[in-house]
């Protein structure tokens, strides 16, 4: 599966599907207009190992609802990415049967040699 779930308005996700040409031969879901399901965040689970390593502790909500001093499950984890697109940490790039959270260096370096080494 190639896929990308990133949000419009962020401009680090359109920057990073714009320069690894991720708009070609990728399905795109903007998470804020087309919500993820309950089967693609358990999916994205299955490939990430836990729904903590999906959710965006940098989200403003993280700190509105003062959620740092919470003592936080899986199943709250869950049900807070469900609940607000906010809290998946983006872009989720699903490539391979591999999953890349995030826009750190580390992450996009790694996309970058896997895309390399499908090409044609």
């Amino acid at each position: 599966m190639k896929k990308v779930y990133y949000l419009k308005t962020c401009n680090t996700c359109t920057r990073i599907i714009k320069a690894l040409n991720l708009d070609q031969g990728f399905i795109l879901q903007d998470i804020k207009s087309d919500p993820i399901s309950v089967e693609q965040l358990d999916e994205m689970k299955s490939l990430a190992g836990s729904y903590e390593a999906l959710f965006s502790k940098r989200a403003k909500l993280y700190k509105e609802m003062d959620l740092k001093n919470q003592n936080l499950t899986e199943r709250d984890y869950k049900a807070y990415i469900l609940e607000h697109y906010t809290f998946l940490s983006r872009p989720v790039i699903i490539f391979d049967e591999q999953i890349f959270i995030g826009s750190s260096k580390k992450t996009l370096d790694t996309l970058k040699k896997a895309l390399e080494k499908n090409k044609p």
